[in-house]
């Protein structure tokens, strides 16, 4: 198994949860975004910054992930790409992407662009908390967990 973080919209206190697990269980990550975001130096985390540009991140990780990867992000068509191929996709908040849920979660997010673009406002999601780094750490460990047992 790989992770694999979308970066340009993962917070920081995530990427740090994803680097201490990866320190201590030794599992490859890979951060992609299309500006400079610190990592640790480690030989099996590295980073690779893609060109700006709309879904060049997005594209970039699901051209190279495999059946049983991770992929970190909250984007949502990202995801449904990502689960497509077999890849597990966990959301910052905590949140497994599944083929049910995911498909849901696009129609949803479609329809408020649909919103949006007739002039509604319909804000944004809310900032992330310490419940919902507690969620996605605990998400997290509980995938790694089933990864990594026989």
């Amino acid at each position: 198994m790989k992770i694999w973080i979308d970066a340009d919209g993962c917070p920081r206190d995530i990427r740090e949860i994803v680097f201490k697990a990866s320190e201590r269980l030794r599992v490859p990550v890979d951060v992609v975004a299309n500006s400079p975001v610190a990592t640790p130096s480690r030989s099996w985390i590295t980073f690779t910054q893609v060109p700006s540009g709309q879904d060049v991140a997005d594209s970039f990780i699901v051209d190279r992930i495999k059946a049983h990867d991770l992929v970190i992000t909250s984007d949502i068509p990202l995801a449904a790409r990502a689960v497509e191929k077999g890849a597990l996709a966990l959301s910052h908040r905590g949140e497994l992407w599944t083929e049910d849920n995911v498909r849901e979660r696009l129609s949803m997010r479609d329809f408020m662009a649909g919103l949006r673009e007739s002039g509604i406002e319909t804000g944004g999601p809310r900032p992330m908390d310490k419940a919902d780094r507690r969620r996605f750490a605990d998400a997290f460990d509980r995938l790694l967990a089933r990864r990594q047992s026989p």
